[in-house]
């Protein structure tokens, strides 16, 4: 059995690992821009879209955790599948199209954009901490399936297989990441599938139906505020993903990419309906008459293997060349999830870290190769998480803890309401949000929870209080305040925009802050639309501009003189006084001029004015 389970992992790790080199070929040749290999030059096609788009969530975590769930606490419990499914449908609607139409690179860029590279720098920190538990839950549950199959130690399995994703993820970048989804769902599919009818038939399983195995669970009372808790954090908390936003923005269109997303959303919950069907049949088996009670005497949840539920029933209530099919076809599959994760938060760190902040003129193959040095880093985090958390399901759930209570509200204020957000706004909804987070506790990480809710159990120190949404509905409220508040204290003259410490309110270099009189008989000139777009494109406003942006079409329009119009003088903006024009005698010549000009875009004569017209 041992041998037949190392030619299976063998097969199917030779299988992913050699569609993950063959992808990466699709590259084009010599073209080792950021596009081409964080995003595959925008080039993904629609089948290929829709299996990385599904790959997003249905992983190692994903089944295994499902599995683990029903069989431990029972169906209502299991909210993943449900929960993961509507945020990809919300995602679609409400951030799919905007992302895609603005051309951004990462789900960090429209952050930067809006509160400037340090305040993106704080938020990469959660971002960072998401997709680290994330693939540190896929390694786990690697291992876990590893140490069934052939008896390998559960350390060594977990970093062999983490080498082995970060290998072909180094060599291929998204076009590896995307075609090994492929097979990936496929292997998961069918090594489930396979297997759930020679379970069923086992002599220890029972049946479905009895209430004596009640595995679809029931919710108390008491704890429905947990129950609603944990609904909102996957369903939202689901959404300001790299991993996500990375298929969205490699579509080749806006449009695209909210299809991907609602069929994903089909494809996730699809996936899902294997692992129930497995962690119920763990449910209503009596394992002292399988191989395995034969063996340890105690049912998995006794021995503390809950997590390896999904395993155990492939490995011992099927035969044995199933068994091997499935597990091989299943760890495979596992392995394979990792490595998006890894490439998202690698091109996080290399993209808006690394050259935003501290080499701004960095060149490309500089930054592919900080994103290559970036992999090996993530992945031995996430190597070190898996082999130190315990529970698959608890590590897969804390993964959207952070990015839910401080990352989603700025995300949804930056795409929808980002006249009503600045710098100092992101800054405290950040602290308080991490604040009151961090109060509430961590049973995984033995944090003790220092602010008791209410409802709070004091004989099992749990929360009731649903309190990670109030957390992320606090951080929302004080985004939107803070922002408005210091809006109308620098404007209205109460704060001197010298002190306008992050410069995205009033944004003016102190040196610029006094404008001089127009000379008698004069008027200052006006600033176009035009020309603020180019200001914007040279220097930072309220954040780093739009990297899709260009601004080509005003590279005219820089000329000293040009009447109406404001030089800029390098980063900075020089504004001049334009003596205003003698009076025109009527039906001139220069009547057609002026009426010329007087059809022109109307100017912005102020910071205020340009600001409300973004």
């Amino acid at each position: 059995m041992l041998i037949g389970g190392v030619i299976s992992i063998i097969l199917f790790y030779v299988l992913i690992l050699a569609v993950g080199i063959w992808a990466g070929r699709k590259k084009e040749g010599g073209n080792d821009s950021e596009e081409e290999v964080m995003l595959a030059g925008r080039n993904i096609g629609l089948f290929v879209g829709i299996f990385t788009m599904t790959a997003t969530w249905v992983g190692g975590g994903y089944i295994n955790g499902t599995a683990e769930v029903i069989y431990t606490t029972g169906l209502m419990w299991c909210q993943a599948p449900f929960g993961y499914s509507l945020s990809l449908v919300f995602g679609g609607i409400f951030f799919a199209n905007e992302m895609r139409k603005q051309g951004y690179v990462t789900m960090l860029d429209p952050l930067q954009d809006a509160f400037g590279e340090r305040m993106g720098g704080l938020l990469f920190l959660p971002a960072l901490c998401g997709e680290v538990f994330w693939a540190a839950g896929i390694l786990a549950a690697l291992g876990a399936t590893l140490a069934v199959i052939v008896d390998m130690d559960h350390n060594t399995s977990v970093i062999v297989s983490a080498c082995i994703a970060i290998f072909y993820t180094l060599f291929g970048g998204l076009y590896s990441v995307a075609y090994t989804d492929v097979i990936q769902l496929f292997c998961i599919f069918i090594g489930l599938w396979m297997c759930i009818p020679f379970a069923l038939m086992h002599p220890a399983v029972g049946s479905l139906t009895e209430s004596e195995h009640d595995w679809v669970g029931t919710v108390d009372r008491k704890d429905y505020g947990q129950w609603i808790d944990y609904a909102f954090l996957l369903v939202f908390g689901g959404i300001p993903w790299q991993v996500y936003f990375q298929r969205v923005l490699s579509s080749k269109s806006a449009f695209r990419a909210q299809i991907l997303s609602y069929v994903a959303a089909v494809g996730c919950f699809t996936m899902a309906l294997p692992p129930v069907m497995i962690g119920a049949i763990a449910r209503v088996t009596n394992w002292n008459e399988t191989a395995y009670g034969d063996l340890y005497h105690q049912t998995p949840e006794e021995m503390k293997q809950s997590d390896m539920i999904l395993p155990l029933v492939m490995k011992y209530l099927n035969p044995g060349m199933i068994s091997f099919f499935g597990l091989g076809a299943v760890s495979a599959a596992v392995m394979s999830s990792a490595d998006s994760s890894v490439l998202s938060a690698s091109s996080m760190f290399a993209r808006n870290i690394y050259r935003l902040i501290f080499r701004q003129q960095a060149s490309e193959m500089e930054i592919i190769w900080v994103m290559r040095v970036s992999i090996f880093v993530v992945g031995a985090l996430a190597t070190v998480m898996a082999l130190t958390i315990p529970s698959i399901y608890g590590l897969w759930t804390m993964c959207s803890d952070l990015v839910y209570v401080i990352l989603f509200p700025q995300l949804l204020m930056v795409v929808h309401f980002r006249h009503y957000c600045n710098t100092y706004g992101s800054l405290s909804a950040y602290l308080i949000a991490l604040f009151f987070r961090l109060g509430g506790g961590e049973e995984l990480l033995g944090l003790g929870a220092f602010i008791k809710y209410p409802y709070y159990d004091y004989e099992q120190n749990v929360q009731r209080f649903p309190f990670r949404s109030f957390c992320m509905a606090l951080s929302l409220f004080t985004l939107a305040a803070v922002s408005k508040l210091t809006d109308w204290l620098f404007h209205s003259g109460k704060l001197h925009p010298k002190w306008d410490y992050f410069r995205c309110v009033v944004n003016i270099p102190e040196d610029r802050l006094k404008v001089d009189e127009p000379i008698e008989g004069g008027e200052l000139t006006t600033m176009t639309a035009s020309m603020m777009a180019k200001y914007c494109a040279m220097d930072e406003m309220n954040g780093r501009i739009n990297p899709a942006m260009t601004n080509s079409d005003t590279e005219d329009e820089e000329e000293i003189g040009v009447p109406g119009k404001i030089r800029l003088g390098g980063p900075k903006i020089g504004v001049m006084s334009v003596p205003k024009a003698p009076p025109k005698a009527p039906r001139s010549p220069q009547v057609q001029s002026e009426d010329e000009e007087e059809k022109k875009p109307a100017g912005i004569r102020s910071v205020k004015q340009y600001q409300t017209k973004l």
